[in-house]
């Protein structure tokens, strides 16, 4: 049994700030999240647009585009588009498109009816970034997000401690938050503070779940479906150490 260790250098810009890596197609996170999507009322519909802010290589837009009536993706550079195109042509995908945008220093050119955005305000340069998404959705619009749960039990993206190169750093979320964002590679999130953030930007929250760990980084075979079925199997739970994000629903108001 292993876990994905040391963090490659392609994800870090020059500047030393932590990319991400986009979730796989086949993982039972994305699933999991485009269930919680798709299960909310009213988030569905053929006449409706759909913006994916942080749309990596596409997993997750493809799997809301035969909902939609048409579905755009931004990413901060074009690393993963090559995937993305690869992904769309080989399952004959038309309403789905891909393009850069710094949702920090930039401006949205439209205004959408839906936005989903899984894993990406912790990356932004700073939280002032909620203004792209508030002022690309329409009035009235549905957002959906995931950050990462601050009480999961392994740091999910990694941290600059000395020593310490894994990627899973057991507890080190747990820390107080000045700790916590002086070494981590991205911030991290309570309930509290995903839900003032949003609030703060003129978002009115509607629904709010702890999503449950979805144990993608274990290597296939019995353990792990063992693992999942026993502790792991539904999408949300109410246990906060058993989640490794938090999903929120929110309307533009």
């Amino acid at each position: 049994m292993h876990f994905k260790a040391r963090i490659p250098k392609e994800l870090f810009r020059e500047d030393g700030h932590y990319l991400g890596r986009p979730a796989d197609f086949e993982d039972r996170i994305i699933e999991r999240r485009i269930r919680l999507v798709k299960e909310s009322p009213g988030f569905i519909g053929k006449e409706l647009e759909l913006l994916d802010i942080g749309c990596g290589n596409g997993a997750s837009m493809f799997k809301m585009a035969d909902t939609m009536r048409f579905c755009q993706g931004i990413e901060i550079s074009d690393e993963h588009l090559a995937e993305f195109n690869r992904y769309k042509a080989n399952n004959a995908i038309q309403n789905c498109d891909f393009k850069i945008a710094d949702v920090v220093n930039s401006q949205p050119q439209k205004q959408y009816d839906r936005i989903i955005s899984f894993e990406v305000i912790e990356h932004l340069d700073n939280e002032s970034g909620l203004e792209f998404y508030y002022n690309a959705l329409k009035k009235g619009g549905l957002l959906a997000v995931t950050v990462p749960n601050k009480w999961w039990i392994f740091e999910t993206h990694g941290a600059k401690l000395p020593l310490l190169p894994w990627n899973r750093v057991p507890l080190f979320s747990w820390l107080p938050r000045s700790i916590h964002e002086k070494y981590a590679n991205a911030r991290i999130y309570t309930k509290r503070r995903i839900l003032n953030l949003l609030k703060e930007h003129n978002f009115e929250i509607i629904n709010c779940r702890y999503v449950t760990a979805p144990m993608d980084v274990l290597p296939k075979g019995r353990f792990k479906e063992f693992v999942i079925r026993s502790f792991f199997n539904s999408d949300t739970t109410t246990i906060p150490f058993k989640a490794t994000s938090i999903f929120v629903l929110a309307r533009k108001i």
